[in-house]
């Protein structure tokens, strides 16, 4: 249950930062029938920022493989990604992707 604690957590705390400056926040989720999913999509200038959350201090590129599904986009564009775990340094993933430390929130 700790994982689901966090996510929601990190969830709740992206959900007050709009609130806080005024803003409705852009924000989805995406599941598919074959269980692919992306925990939180936030939708801006016309991009979307794919977000995996986890519970750990070694994310890995495995943990944003559904992130995929929104490279061949064209409209909505996918814009840079990333992981939100308890690593502690923000550092490149891959690509255009970051792992992404839980105190930048």
């Amino acid at each position: 249950m700790a994982g689901a604690f966090f996510e929601t957590f990190i969830i709740s705390e992206i959900i007050k930062s709009y609130y806080n400056a005024g803003l409705e926040p852009p924000i989805y989720y995406y599941r598919d029938k074959d269980g692919k999913e992306i925990d939180l999509l936030i939708f801006e200038n016309g991009c979307l920022y794919p977000i995996e959350i986890k519970k750990t201090s070694n994310p890995n590129i495995a943990d944003i493989k559904s992130f995929n599904i929104l490279d061949n986009l064209k409209n909505p564009q996918r814009a840079t990604g990333g992981i939100i775990c308890m690593y502690d340094n923000l550092i490149p993933l891959q690509n255009k992707d970051m792992i992404i430390p839980v105190s930048y929130l």
